[in-house]
């Protein structure tokens, strides 16, 4: 393992001789991963999601997108393709179908006992596959990829089967290939269409924190790592020329995190807009802001939220506050997220929150009412996508183009956002409340 700061290969030996430190440097490492269980972590894999998520430490990012980057790492190491897969289940059942098959041949010269070995690798193959592909702590480029291997795998021992059970006369091989062959096909598929199952973290939570807090005890702060938003109510003076002016557009946020999140980033600066959260944050500011931002009758609001029944209610509340734009002609563009944007996805994560079940139920019939019966019952299954399960320059993206769609609505693709989420491409749809 590479050494943090002098970037020294120290092997396992080095490391336990000096006590846990780098052979060259006496710098500690943080982890040694041959002390660790089924989830390992290494220096400079913690090193380089630091540098991958802050896109070479240029922004700034949350403790919880840190969590979901890492564990999307993790969840890719090993992936194995559905063409590999299936290479290795042929390369092992061959291998044992010539040397045990043909042992049991010799002693029995019937070409079932010949094909046992594969049967019962198939088997096994089968079930390992079928439960990869409806796991919730797989990813859903696994899950997906473990069901169509599964159907490719049922596909190869219909064919095989058949063959071999009319070559070798074998009625019994033949039922067996018909049944694990459309076997694995029908439950390949059936598995192929759950997409939208929720996930679960591979890392623990509480490990993830004792990760964290022993890199930063040892090398100091994470770069670029945000505290959490603090909620400052003390008045912040304002000079006079400044809130003379006013903003063309507010990003509403449904949390503080997020909002501190774009502020941090300079979302604000570089969109000439403002950034608040529907709690009222930046607190200090928030009242002076709202006072700028209604003298501007051009206003346009974009809504961020959470794909959540919390967050979805978010327009309403912007809509009905007599904090916010109550009785107000403002026009509101709802930027996500919403199911039907999560919907056509293979790769978001998709978490469930017992809490957010009765939420659902409680939505205000103006929120229900513009949902489709699709998206109620997703909600009210309890399903919840975060928007701090997208990196910062994802969040970004998804805000940069909602921006730019509002100002285009007669373009082709303007309506449609472009996320490159590292398993595949998500769009997601820019919608306008007026």
């Amino acid at each position: 393992m590479k050494c943090f700061r002098c970037s020294t290969d120290n092997t396992l030996k080095d490391r336990t001789d000096n006590q846990g430190r780098c052979k060259n440097c006496q710098h500690p490492f943080a982890f040694e991963p041959t002390a660790m269980g089924k989830v390992k972590v290494t220096d400079p894999m913690f090193a380089k999601a630091i540098a991958d998520l802050s896109a070479n430490n240029t922004l700034f990012f949350t403790s919880r997108q840190f969590l979901y980057f890492l564990d999307r790492r993790f969840k890719k190491k090993g992936m194995l393709s559905p063409v590999g897969c299936l290479a290795l289940y042929l390369v092992v059942t061959a291998i044992a179908t010539i040397t045990i098959g043909g042992i049991l041949l010799e002693g029995t010269k019937s070409v079932l006992a010949l094909f046992l070995p594969a049967i019962a690798i198939s088997l096994l193959v089968g079930i390992i596959l079928f439960q990869m592909s409806g796991s919730t702590k797989s990813n859903p480029r696994v899950r997906q990829n473990s069901a169509k291997t599964l159907q490719l795998i049922g596909g190869i021992i219909l064919i095989v089967g058949i063959i071999a059970s009319l070559a070798g006369n074998s009625f019994v091989l033949f039922v067996i290939s018909v049944f694990l062959g459309v076997g694995a096909i029908y439950l390949g598929a059936r598995q192929r269409r759950q997409i939208l199952k929720h996930q679960e973290f591979t890392i623990d939570l509480a490990q993830f924190q004792g990760w964290l807090d022993r890199w930063q005890q040892v090398n100091g702060s994470a770069t670029n790592l945000l505290p959490p938003a603090r909620e400052d109510r003390t008045p912040t003076t304002v000079n006079p020329d400044v809130a003379a002016y006013s903003f063309d557009r507010l990003v509403v946020c449904s949390s503080s995190t997020i909002a501190q999140l774009l502020i941090t980033n300079n979302f604000h600066f570089e969109n000439n807009c403002a950034i608040l959260s529907i709690t009222g944050y930046p607190q200090s500011i928030f009242d002076t802001t709202m006072a700028m931002l209604r003298r501007n009758p051009e206003l346009k609001v974009y809504a961020f939220h959470d794909c959540s029944p919390k967050g979805i209610s978010l327009i309403h509340q912007i809509k009905t506050s007599p904090q916010w734009f109550q009785n107000s002609n403002v026009e509101i563009f709802d930027v996500g997220l919403l199911p039907r944007q999560v919907f056509p996805s293979k790769s978001i994560f998709i978490q469930h929150a017992a809490d957010a079940v009765q939420v659902a139920k409680q939505m205000p019939i103006e929120v229900r009412s513009s949902l489709s019966k699709e998206e109620i019952e997703w909600l009210e299954a309890g399903n919840v996508v975060e928007l701090e399960s997208f990196t910062p320059q994802q969040l970004i993206q998804i805000l940069n183009r909602g921006i730019a769609g509002s100002r285009e609505p007669g373009s082709d693709d303007s309506s449609l956002i472009f996320v490159d989420s590292g398993y595949g491409n998500s769009y997601y749809v820019v919608e306008s409340f007026g």
